[in-house]
């Protein structure tokens, strides 16, 4: 058979320009792959620098001479920040109309704007009367959650297949902010009427920083896209955790330290370089870009999109009631006439989408809205009122150091709120079951504060306070999206954190009328409590409304573990082999 040279060379150029092609898409695919990095950093820097609300107790006490008016008075305008959060589906009909970039920009607009103002009032720049202040700490409040909407929707969009670890890795960081701050304050002379300037520049000076990334990288990925990457998802965000953790530690240590404005500078630059770390992992992910397929299933299986698998976790009922009626499930409540509660209306299984009218009628939500009000918001309340609680004791000199730890501890348990993904597959326990957990710590900690008053007892009450409340903020949104959709969780989280500011209003005023019942007026309306006093009776009741928390916990995961136990078990191994069997036609 004779052969033609020219076919041959013809064939090879053909070989070599689609190897030249496919190499090119692959390029293309791996800059819009590493860009997910990029976009992550950009909302870790967002988060990092706009978790205003947690240093409020670092100037409550001045905003409260400023304005000269009661405890009561001054929990209101705490409460107002806290109702912004209720206005946050606002942010997401802007994100409807408008490009992320630009609601990023009005945001940290609103937010210079509304905290500009309480600076100008707290420096006596300006004279406003109560109304108005109220009206800029509830527009603070607004743009807190339009903030933590971008970064929740940056995380979604960039990483569908791990959206979870994204979530809990950028919203812990925002549990560092009162933390940065107070280290900013010391380099720029750490007075009261800092931290509201500090409010009002560094979010958007964080803005401006993440606009570069953002614009650039910004290419929302499928889920059903397989990346050729994404099997080493799982050890860069293991990478990127430890960093966290470090980072954590960083900030906890060396704000606990008195430090000179020039040693201060240094330290600052410190936390600075280490914020700046995850931009380093691209290069990570480029080097780790010829794994297998199968390696990456196996590697990315802790982080199996919920939604493309909602329809395997579905739980019949029969399978529910006779699992509960054999003899290991039929355990002691059964016979405390609880079985009832327990069945009913109970979820048929996770990721089922619930509309709003499906989702007031479920049993397990309102279970789950007074887990919420009745643990982390009363933490939140308590981290409110560190700077009357410090003065009080005669501490006063301590509230940076208090708010501080509470920033930072309150960071650590966002991070421990990762913990249940990366332990699918080696643990099987319901991630409502760490909320169990989580709550345990804030009844302790409040019956301990009523007890002693000393510096240690405080010291530890807010750490652990710090701890829970961090857990709890940042798990909500996966608990939710398991329990009640993936899809509707914008509008579904939205409602649960209503209960902030009704806890808010609700226990802050409580604290606030036992604060004025053994204060002393002074000035203009001005009304001061020195004394344990002051917050014992708090501290009390506070325990007991976290104690009723623990319980309602402890509830909604009875109620929902055999859903997270027969979801577990559909993703397991040998559950995925069975499956891929059935549906390629082979017989058993």
């Amino acid at each position: 058979m004779a052969i033609n040279p020219r076919g041959i060379e013809s064939a090879l150029s053909l070989k070599t320009s689609t190897s030249r092609s496919r190499e090119t898409q692959q390029d293309r695919a791996r800059m819009r792959i590493d860009g997910r990095w990029m976009v992550l950093a950009a909302a870790v820097w967002i988060q990092a620098f706009t978790g205003t609300n947690f240093d409020f107790s670092a100037y409550s006490s001045e905003l409260k001479a400023a304005l000269g008016i009661s405890q009561v008075q001054l929990s209101y305008l705490a409460t107002a920040s806290d109702l912004g959060k209720a206005l946050g589906w606002s942010s997401g009909l802007a994100l409807i109309y408008l490009p992320l970039p630009l609601v990023l920009l009005l945001t940290a607009v609103i937010g210079l704007a509304a905290y500009a103002v309480q600076w100008l009032v707290i420096t006596s720049r300006i004279s406003l009367p109560y109304l108005p202040v109220f009206l800029v700490c509830l527009l603070a409040g607004c743009s807190i959650c339009w903030f933590n909407t971008i970064c929740f929707v940056l995380c979604i969009k960039n990483f569908p297949m791990s959206r979870a670890v994204a979530l809990s890795l950028t919203i812990s960081f925002n549990g560092v902010s009162a933390a940065l701050f107070s280290l900013v304050a010391k380099t720029l002379g750490s007075t009261s009427s800092v931290y509201l300037l500090l409010n009002a520049t560094l979010p958007l000076l964080a803005s401006a920083a993440s606009l570069p990334p953002i614009l650039r990288y910004h290419h929302p990925v499928s889920s059903t896209t397989v990346s050729p990457h994404a099997a080493t998802d799982n050890r860069i965000f293991l990478w990127l955790f430890a960093l966290a953790f470090v980072t954590g530690l960083y900030l906890l240590f060396i704000n606990s330290v008195s430090t000179t404005v020039v040693i201060a500078c240094f330290l600052l630059v410190g936390a600075l370089s280490l914020l700046l770390f995850p931009l380093c992992i691209p290069c990570l992910v480029c080097s780790h870009s010829q794994e297998s397929i199968q390696t990456l299933q196996q590697l990315h299986k802790p982080f199996i999109d919920q939604q493309s698998s909602a329809a395997a976790d579905v739980v019949e009922e029969d399978d529910i009631s006779s699992r509960e009626g054999r003899g290991p499930w039929k355990s002691w409540w059964c016979y405390c006439c609880c079985d009832q509660l327990m069945a009913m209306d109970r979820l048929s299984g996770l990721s089922e989408e619930h509309g709003v009218k499906q989702l007031m009628r479920r049993v397990d939500f309102w279970l789950y809205y007074l887990v919420y009000l009745c643990g982390a918001t009363v933490g939140l309340v308590y981290s409110n009122n560190l700077g009357q609680i410090a003065q009080s004791l005669g501490k006063e000199s301590q509230t940076t150091t208090l708010v501080t730890v509470y920033s930072s501890c309150s960071f650590f348990g966002r991070l421990f709120s990762a913990a249940p993904d990366f332990l699918t597959g080696k643990a099987h326990f319901a991630r409502t079951g760490w909320l169990v957990v989580a709550q345990v710590l804030t009844p302790v900690a409040f019956f301990l504060l009523a007890e002693s008053g000393d510096g240690k007892a405080l010291l530890a009450g807010t750490a652990l306070v710090g701890l829970s409340s961090g857990f709890v903020f940042a798990a909500a949104v996966s608990v939710t999206s398991d329990l009640f959709g993936p899809n509707s969780v914008g509008v579904n989280h939205n409602i649960l954190i209503t209960n902030i500011p009704v806890g808010s209003l609700l226990y802050g005023v409580l604290a606030a009328l036992y604060y004025d019942a053994n204060g002393v007026m002074i000035g203009d309306g001005m009304v001061v409590c020195m004394g344990r006093e002051c917050y014992a009776k708090t501290f009390v009741l506070w325990g007991c409304i976290s104690l009723f928390g623990l319980a309602c916990s402890v509830v909604l995961y009875l109620r929902t573990r055999l859903a997270y136990e027969f979801s577990d078990r559909r993703r397991s191994p040998a559950a995925l082999v069975d499956r891929g069997a059935i549906d390629n036609g082979v017989d058993g």
